[in-house]
């Protein structure tokens, strides 16, 4: 069983006991929470279900193992011969999710 749900504005592909890496999310470590922005579940017999926009009745829950950061990116900008140098990086803020259950 598989569903496509919302999380922060991006879709993910999910299953039961995946982790998933997801925009920062401001729950607490360890804290469990519920998604209801289910677009699309696929079950064990072959049926999809399709919503428009999404799922009524259909919930994921989900548990927050960490917050961290990505590895750095470094955004290097330069114009030649004006002397124009700049060098920037950056780290992106995740949360790191499990997919507890998927409840029908």
């Amino acid at each position: 069983m598989y569903a496509i749900v919302e999380i922060a504005g991006k879709q993910f592909k999910i299953c039961k006991d995946q982790k998933v890496y997801t925009p920062k999310l401001p729950n607490e470590v360890g804290a469990c929470f519920t998604l209801d922005k289910v677009l699309l579940l696929d079950d064990e017999a072959g049926g999809v279900a399709v919503g428009l926009p999404t799922l009524e009745g259909v919930t994921v829950t989900a548990k927050v193992l960490q917050h961290a950061k990505a590895d750095k990116i470094i955004v290097f900008k330069k114009k030649r011969r004006n002397g124009y140098k700049v060098k920037r990086g950056h780290r992106q803020d995740y949360t790191k999710i499990i997919i507890e259950d998927i409840i029908k």
